[in-house]
């Protein structure tokens, strides 16, 4: 461990530790070859767990042939609750939690290249096993989204509403649920232009958050000893449009009235990206009408198109090591970067992560996403004349990362 002698932060060679049903699984990390979980805020979580295998004498195999450490039950069986956690050092953060969804044996000519390999998705799995008709809401006692989102979470053991949740539509009345929960909660979400994430056993359904004013670690390029991310590219998109319009009726006759919808976001930087001076008309794209949806339904599903769009105006893409960032780095949170000059570095928003633990170490794949340009992280909490220095420690350290306790 060697610590940051300016933050007090330590550096640890990065472990994945995998726990079926709350146990680690011990006896077989020698076979673990890689794990890779996907993370994003627009899609549940999966994970894939690749497993080397052997036949023994007796005809078992090692690991899809493995069971509990107290009794006989298989340890590799669908529907156990999985953990995926990084560890560095003494600290653990979560990347996954959720459920063994599908197990594949693969036997191939070479007896040595036996796989197993283990499919998981996260908690959301669990809402998707149940068919339900109800009708929420009535004149009398209207319904809401958050007592819609409530009620639904209250049938799953460990599942608790996030704080931090939309308040989405409230007098919802008559609005008929026929399929499965998941189905239910993604739909009210599409409608309010919510994500909706399930992580650490807490349930987000609200609009995006590029705006907290805490945002994750910081991303350090070009950095020297302090850096953590390998590789970054950066791409500005000119056809995202400025607003996002479409058609309400008039209350008698064939006319309409044109409803315009901007983003709403706050900016991720000091000018908002898109060039407003180049002398050209704003770019408006039109949402197609359906019958007898209402405005309001309408006016969400704009401002959902237009805030997506502002956010695509920037993107970025790249790779960080696991064990220099010492952090699982999450989707639908701002995180800042650093060392892309005074233009384009500044606070993004974390659209995806892929994570992947295997022999080469610990690696974070990112997607981020930004609709202004400049670089504000001098006004960041904790930002300041310590920041500017941190390049130039020489932190000399080994790095070690391996795949297990």
């Amino acid at each position: 461990m060697i610590p940051d002698l300016l933050g007090g932060l330590a550096r640890e060679p990065a472990e994945c530790i995998v726990r079926i049903n709350d146990a680690p699984i011990d006896t077989l990390y020698p076979l673990l070859a890689e794990v890779v979980v996907e993370t994003g805020r627009n899609a549940p979580d999966t994970a894939t767990l690749t497993f080397e295998t052997r036949r023994d004498e007796r005809g078992e195999w090692a690991v899809q042939d493995a069971t509990g450490l107290l009794d006989d039950t298989p340890l590799i069986r669908e529907w156990n609750r999985v953990g995926i956690v990084a560890a560095f050092g003494m600290r653990e953060e979560e990347v996954l939690r959720g459920f063994i969804r599908q197990i594949r044996a693969e036997y191939p000519e070479d007896a040595g290249a036996a796989k197993l390999i283990v499919e998981c998705q996260d908690e959301s799995l669990q809402l998707d096993r149940t068919h339900r008709r109800k009708s929420w809401g009535s004149e009398t006692l209207p319904s809401s989204d958050l007592l819609i989102l409530t009620e639904t979470l209250g049938n799953y053991r460990g599942l608790a509403p996030d704080p931090m949740n939309g308040s989405g539509q409230s007098r919802i009345v008559g609005l008929n649920q026929d399929g499965t929960d998941i189905g239910l909660l993604q739909a009210r979400a599409e409608d309010n232009g919510f994500e909706l994430i399930f992580r650490r056993g807490v349930v987000y359904f609200g609009p995006p958050r590029p705006g907290l004013p805490t945002p994750q670690p910081m991303l350090m390029v070009y950095a020297g000893r302090a850096g953590n991310c390998m590789a970054i590219n950066v791409t500005a998109d000119a056809h995202q449009p400025d607003a996002v319009a479409f058609d309400l009726p008039a209350e008698s006759g064939a006319s309409t009235t044109e409803v315009r919808v901007e983003p709403d976001l706050p900016l991720l930087g000091r000018e908002r990206a898109g060039n407003a001076e180049s002398g050209l008309p704003p770019f408006v794209w039109r949402m197609s009408g359906e019958a007898g949806t209402s405005e309001a339904r309408l006016r969400a599903k704009a401002q959902h198109k237009a805030n997506e769009a502002d956010l695509h105006r920037i993107q970025a893409e790249g790779e960080l090591d696991g064990t220099l960032y010492g952090h699982v780095l999450l989707p639908g949170l701002p995180v800042g970067v650093d060392g892309l000059g005074s233009r384009l570095s500044g606070l993004y928003y974390v659209d995806g992560v892929t994570h992947t633990f295997n022999a080469q170490g610990y690696r974070q794949k990112f997607r981020l996403l930004r609709n202004a340009w400049g670089d504000t992280l001098d006004s960041l909490p904790g930002a300041g004349p310590l920041a500017a220095v941190m390049g130039g420690l020489d932190l000399s350290f080994g790095i070690g990362i391996g795949v297990g306790a």
